[in-house]
């Protein structure tokens, strides 16, 4: 494995084992992840929250089992955020992608197994252009993903936001009538899945910065005042951990741009 670029606050974050499984309820806030009972797996996740993302990946991978899970959102996360060259992001997504896929196979009922999947694809999609993906068929497989996650857990709001984004998406991309008749996407279902994630997190840095990205793109301009107001509330919050740490940066560069 080629070393990954560092997160830029290392050290703001100190969890550990014990520490991380005070927090869980809170950390785990978005995605619903049951609290593991192995040891490592905590190590992992403590590695995973305190910014440490190639560790995190390394030892989720060496505990198998719920570490898979950790692994998956280390390395998606780093993708998404911190690697610079495009081409090992894409890499990266897929790699995710098809160990989530493999998770999912052996355990239909592992929910996050679902979701890191669909993330991996969906950023993945983002990166090939969503016109492509949709063209080869990724799409409804995004979508079947994240449909399935939310069945099997309906409190997990980050599949809420990331099955909007599907929406807000594809409705941008191919317009309302391609997207609602092709790919069964509409505008009113993501505007409600944005509001529900919001719902059972509120106040979530990356819920905020998605609805207001995806109201920008369902309703255009006219909703620019409202969407700069979740990219303030967003970019205000107070991170709990690295992740977290990396969204609100994600929001005041929205607030820049």
């Amino acid at each position: 494995m080629a070393k990954w670029s560092a997160f830029p606050h290392l050290g703001e974050f100190q969890f550990d084992a014990a520490s991380v499984k005070k927090q869980w309820a809170r950390l785990h806030s978005g995605d619903a992840e049951p609290l593991p009972k192995e040891r490592d797996v905590l190590e992992a996740w403590a590695l995973f929250h305190n910014g440490e993302f190639q560790k995190a990946a390394e030892a989720g991978l060496k505990a198998g089992g719920d570490g898979i899970t950790a692994a998956n959102k280390a390395t998606a996360i780093y993708a998404n955020y911190l690697e610079k060259k495009e081409k090992n992001k894409l890499d990266l997504f897929m790699e995710v992608a098809q160990r989530a896929e493999a998770q999912a196979q052996a355990d239909a009922k592992n929910a996050n197994a679902w979701y890191w999947q669909a993330y991996a694809l969906g950023r993945y999609s983002q990166g090939i252009s969503v016109a492509k993906a949709l063209a080869q068929g990724l799409g409804s497989k995004v979508k079947e993903a994240l449909e399935r996650t939310i069945k099997l857990q309906p409190k997990h709001a980050d599949a809420h936001i990331a099955l909007a984004a599907f929406h807000a998406e594809v409705i941008d991309k191919v317009g309302s009538l391609i997207g609602g008749m092709t790919y069964g996407a509409k505008r009113e279902t993501g505007l409600k899945l944005y509001q529900d994630a919001l719902k059972i997190n509120p106040g979530s840095a990356i819920a905020l910065v998605e609805y207001a990205n995806g109201m920008v793109m369902l309703e255009g301009e006219k909703r620019m005042k409202e969407a700069t107001k979740l990219y303030e509330q967003a970019a205000g919050s107070k991170p709990v951990d690295a992740m977290e740490r990396l969204d609100v940066e994600l929001a005041r560069v929205e607030l820049e741009s």
